[in-house]
């Protein structure tokens, strides 16, 4: 690994087949076994043993058998059967709190909770929490413990609750409390949360996450995102570290490179927890704006809080106004086209970065239609070498970023182009790049090295696991005859 992966070391692990860290070599369930066509091994199932993992849904078993039996490629079907469960086999630990389920989430290999990944961890089991009443409480126990987390603090991306797993932030100013794992602000980190209980409370029916904590915290959201448009002053926001990588902090002060209060919501930090340059990061507004609408969907429909719902629908459209003035561009060769990051005073960033929310992600998140001309503009130049952060090499091609340096291709881009194409080619074509480069381990990672798929980071890394479960049960649901083919 070169010197700049290795500088990141504080999200990375050390790449190793073995499998201690994810439970992996555990007597694991050996019920699918094929042959490894090219290396002649079976095809065993990376899965800790049932009496080892940290949570059992019946639903999500079922639909493993079900999904598995529908893919035509072995390899393909082995990744599904370890990466869909992966957030239950391993990060899940379920209880109860104050008389509600209680859910703590940790992201893998760092034993702490990101509000951005417990969402995305556990959103793709939804759709079977219906069927699964403990599934359903599990998922109703993330809310609520991410209701916790905001209310302790609503700037903080990710909380440890006193476990002391995040070394890296111990000099951080001003300094955190014992509850946090890091306190970089990231908009995202304040979306995720809302579209986890606006897509619960949706497919359940359940309001009781909807208590006066969440409401509290709800108005706590509106709040900071009134903060950080910075209409007045700065806000109350600051964050400072002591480190040579000048991604990892805030600069002027720990307040962030200046912006022009044009309506949007200043972010400090991207999803990859790397510094903004220009703070107003447009796909974490666009995101904004969507969370706002379904904060505004719950509070009329179900709490019947009308001014509180027209507060949100008013700072949605007051942020969506803003994106269309100040976040698209006209290019010569793409035309109109989002950019990554803009200041509001006329400077823009052109890139794209595998975390989502990013601009390739859009139409996952709602924000715009799959066929929006800007949108697709938008994602021929994401994916061209007119990116910066977009990688082709021997192992494949994908879209990485600045966070483990550059030549690392992520999964969780691959995933993503594949989750928001309109196009079976180029969906096969992301199957068997996710195929191919995991190295032998059958599970997504971090990163990849895009001539070299055995130098990764991450050996346990969830939300791309389930993600690439999600990214298959799309696939199996709408269109099923990819599956039937061996990529």
């Amino acid at each position: 690994m070169n010197a700049t992966v290795e500088m990141y070391k504080r999200r990375t692990v050390i790449k190793s087949l073995g499998y201690a860290a994810v439970g992996a070599a555990l007597g694991a369930d050996r019920g699918f076994s094929r042959a490894l066509l090219s290396e002649g091994h079976e095809f065993v199932s990376k899965r800790p043993a049932i009496a080892q993992r940290k949570f059992v849904s019946d639903a999500v078993e079922a639909k493993i058998a079900e999904v598995k039996s529908a893919i035509a490629d072995p390899e393909l079907a082995w990744l599904f059967e370890n990466c869909f469960p992966n957030t239950l086999d391993t990060t899940v630990t379920f209880g109860t709190y104050e008389s509600r389920p209680d859910t703590y989430v940790i992201t893998g290999d760092i034993n702490a909770m990101w509000l951005r990944d417990s969402t995305a961890q556990v959103a793709p089991y939804l759709p079977l929490a219906r069927e699964d009443k403990k599934l359903k409480n599990m998922i109703a126990g993330v809310i609520n413990r991410q209701t916790r987390c905001i209310l302790i603090d609503p700037y903080a991306n990710s909380f440890d609750f006193g476990a002391k797993a995040c070394p890296w932030g111990e000099n951080d100013l001003p300094p955190i409390r014992a509850e946090l794992c890091e306190r970089k602000w990231e908009i995202d980190s304040l979306c995720y949360p809302v579209r986890l209980a606006h897509a619960y409370w949706k497919t359940t029916g359940d309001a009781s996450c909807f208590h006066a904590d969440w409401r509290q915290a709800s108005k706590r959201i509106v709040q900071t995102f009134r903060e950080q448009q910075r209409k007045k002053d700065a806000g109350p926001y600051s964050f400072k570290r002591n480190t040579d990588n000048p991604i990892d902090t805030a600069p002027f002060e720990g307040r962030g490179n200046p912006t022009r209060s044009v309506g949007m919501i200043h972010s400090a930090f991207r999803p990859s927890d790397d510094a903004c340059i220009y703070p107003f990061l447009i796909p974490s507004n666009f995101f904004a704006a969507v969370a706002l609408n379904q904060l505004a969907d719950i509070s009329s429909v179900e709490l019947s809080d009308k001014s509180f719902a027209r507060e949100c629908r008013d700072l949605a459209h007051e942020v969506t106004v803003a994106l269309e003035v100040y976040g698209k561009a006209h290019d010569a060769k793409y035309k109109s086209l989002y950019a990554y990051e803009v200041d509001g005073f006329g400077n823009l960033l052109f890139m794209d970065d595998a975390n989502a929310p990013s601009l390739l992600s859009l139409p996952y998140f709602g924000c715009c239609a799959p066929d929006d001309p800007t949108y697709l503009n938008t994602r021929a130049f994401v994916l061209s070498d007119d990116n910066p952060y977009f990688f082709r090499g021997r192992a494949g091609e994908g879209v990485g970023g600045p966070h483990v340096g550059l030549n690392m291709i992520w999964p969780l881009g691959i995933i993503m182009r594949a989750l928001t194409s309109r196009d079976d080619r180029e969906i096969l074509s992301c199957f068997k790049m996710l195929k191919t480069t995991h190295a032998g381990t059958g599970f997504m990672h971090e990163s990849f090295e895009r001539d070299d798929p055995k130098k990764f980071t991450r050996s346990w890394f969830a939300w791309a696991n389930t993600l690439f479960g999600e990214l298959v049960l799309k696939v199996h649901s709408e269109r099923p005859q990819l599956l039937s083919q061996v990529v």
